[in-house]
């Protein structure tokens, strides 16, 4: 993939359906490829996954550069705007953006709903925040043309109830950890906004092994956090990556399990070997990594 974190995005048995939604809506994009789930138990196949059997696991496609994986699973997760995903329009990149972000807008609150209506804003003279017929949720952005450049799709990380006032603290600790890595843009609150403090981060963004994020602080009381339906994978080259990552993310010991875990924060991420499609297709594959917290190879 040569894509070092993905974002998962987990489903409710229509992660096909939804990668066939996306892969329609949005410009430049592929479905890359598709697992399947073991066929019977004799396979790995555990007995609250038998509505499953043999059907999608993951899902993986493209928009641009930016690649996603669909998880095809139960209804134990759902989307809320703590993860979120920018999309900038460039009209130095197209001339046509203005244009092609309204398109896209139409397509994604068919069945959705509009979280901040599109609108002109003092940052930009058109955006908009849409959670789509999934319950996931975009970011619009009509960009500055002068400003530096940004991928098509940015990942975006939503700080609110415990985490309020954590962005920057979270962004330095997602710096410290990773490879690759340089601060963005910041814009500060310049005044307390409801739970935001003068000073913390109304909008960052920050660069991990190579990849844009962005985070910010939020200027309103919200009920939610980050959760499983959104997660971020670590493609990992061998063991001793594995351990590293684990080692620095892994905070919650109750969430570890499959290669999942959890950092300080919720955040909810897997740490994978970089060819675990490979290693799954291995026999008892399937059940040797239900069994694990952290992955090991050399179990397989």
């Amino acid at each position: 993939m040569g894509q070092k974190i993905t974002p998962n995005l987990w489903f409710d048995h229509k992660a096909k359906e939804a990668a066939d939604f996306y892969v329609s809506a949005f410009p430049n994009s592929s479905i890359v490829s598709v697992m399947n789930y073991p066929k019977t138990a004799e396979e790995g196949l555990a007995d609250f996954q038998q509505d499953l059997a043999g059907k999608e696991l993951t899902v993986e496609f493209k928009i641009g550069d930016q690649h996603f994986v669909n998880i095809n699973a139960g209804p134990d997760f759902t989307f809320n705007p703590s993860v979120s995903f920018m999309v900038n329009f460039d009209p130095s990149q197209d001339e046509q953006a203005s244009q092609h972000l309204d398109e896209l807008w139409a397509t994604l609150i068919d069945g959705g709903e509009a979280l901040m209506p599109l609108d002109a804003y003092p940052f930009s003279k058109k955006y908009g925040w849409v959670k789509d017929r999934y319950g996931l949720t975009w970011q619009l952005i009509l960009t500055n043309p002068e400003g530096e450049p940004r991928p098509f799709i940015v990942p975006s990380l939503l700080f609110s109830g415990k985490n309020a006032n954590h962005a920057e603290e979270a962004i330095n600790y997602y710096l410290s950890v990773f490879k690759n890595t340089k601060p963005g843009t910041q814009a500060r609150y310049t005044e307390d906004t409801g739970p935001a403090k003068a000073g913390s981060l109304m909008f960052a963004d920050f660069m991990l092994d190579g990849q844009w994020f962005a985070a910010m602080d939020s200027g309103t009381e919200q009920s939610y956090a980050f959760n499983e339906a959104v997660s971020f994978s670590v493609a990992c080259k061998d063991q001793d990556e594995i351990d590293y990552y684990w080692g620095k993310l892994s905070t919650v010991p109750e969430a570890e399990v499959c290669g999942w875990c959890k950092d300080k924060y919720g955040m909810s991420w897997q740490i994978v070997p970089e060819n675990m499609e490979e290693i799954m297709k291995k026999p008892d594959a399937f059940a040797n990594m239900m069994k694990m917290h952290k992955i090991v190879i050399a179990d397989f």
